[in-house]
């Protein structure tokens, strides 16, 4: 299974539309074109098929994760009593 692969069923199950990828990808500043991103659901044997980096499928998963449960709140690091 390629990397485009996944992130075409992940736009199925998920109801994604282009611009909700777009919109997740900003979330990691992560910039794509609209144009772009229409070439990764293009069949591979289309003439402006692209395919789907890691690095691009690593961020749209990222971004997902903060999409569907909001950004991650600052670990406090608790504070050392010195007793003396």
């Amino acid at each position: 299974m390629t990397n485009n692969d996944i992130i075409k069923k992940l736009r199925v199950a998920l109801q994604l539309k282009n611009t909700d990828i777009i919109a997740i990808l900003k979330l990691v500043d992560f910039e794509i074109s609209e144009s772009e991103l229409g070439a990764i659901f293009r069949a591979e044997d289309h003439q402006n098929y692209k395919e789907c980096g890691d690095q691009l499928l690593r961020n749209f998963l990222n971004g997902l994760i903060i999409y569907k449960r909001g950004p991650m709140e600052p670990k406090t690091v608790p504070v050392k009593k010195v007793l003396r």
